[in-house]
């Protein structure tokens, strides 16, 4: 990403998906929030500063405004604890992972993809011991947590969490590729015109 446009045009898709699928974490159409987060490392690394903290807010005032169309509390709901501040270190962690695909990326190649898929396993991988851990450890609704019954509840939703991330990251990868695509076409017209 190299013109401003291009940037607040990723940040607005960006904005637009968190806000369409976040409502509903268990809906037909999954929570976006993950992989917003990586996607938002790679396409906006230089906008680190503001964006990550504004998709960080809009995540937040997502999460109230359900909570509160829904009667409750905030702090009354099933998934808010003492530990729902892990969000931060743990959602940051895909941002991270996007950011270092993005350093090392040189456009789309098979090693790219490798380094991709294998950036997003570990950034899913340290975000959900932050997200969960946080939930699992300070939460009241674990009323006895024992590191068996915290690993048992780590792996039963590592995958299902990595899948949905997969999916959204593969979809944007696709596109990166269509789009690099076009762009070797064009460029390749003009040099031919020229």
């Amino acid at each position: 990403m190299t013109s401003t446009a291009q940037r607040a045009f990723v940040l607005s898709v960006l904005v637009l998906l968190m806000a369409a699928t976040r409502v509903n974490h268990f809906a037909a159409i999954p929570d976006a929030s993950w992989a917003v987060f990586f996607l938002g490392g790679f396409y906006l690394r230089d906008w680190t500063r503001w964006a990550f903290p504004l998709l960080m807010a809009l995540a937040l005032l997502v999460d109230v405004l359900v909570i509160r169309s829904a009667g409750m509390a905030y702090l009354q709901h099933y998934c808010i604890s003492p530990g729902t501040w892990m969000l931060l270190p743990a959602y940051f962690a895909l941002w991270a992972g996007g950011m270092l695909l993005r350093q090392h990326y040189h456009g789309a190649s098979w090693a790219a993809l490798g380094k991709g898929a294998l950036l997003l396993v570990a950034a899913v991988a340290v975000c959900h011991l932050f997200a969960q851990g946080g939930f699992y450890w300070t939460s009241a609704n674990v009323p006895v947590p024992t590191v068996a019954g915290w690993a048992s509840n780590y792996g039963d939703w590592y995958l299902p969490y990595l899948r949905t991330a997969a999916i959204y990251v593969g979809l944007a990868a696709a596109l990166q590729l269509a789009t690099e695509q076009v762009a070797k076409l064009l460029q390749t017209r003009r040099d031919i015109l020229h």
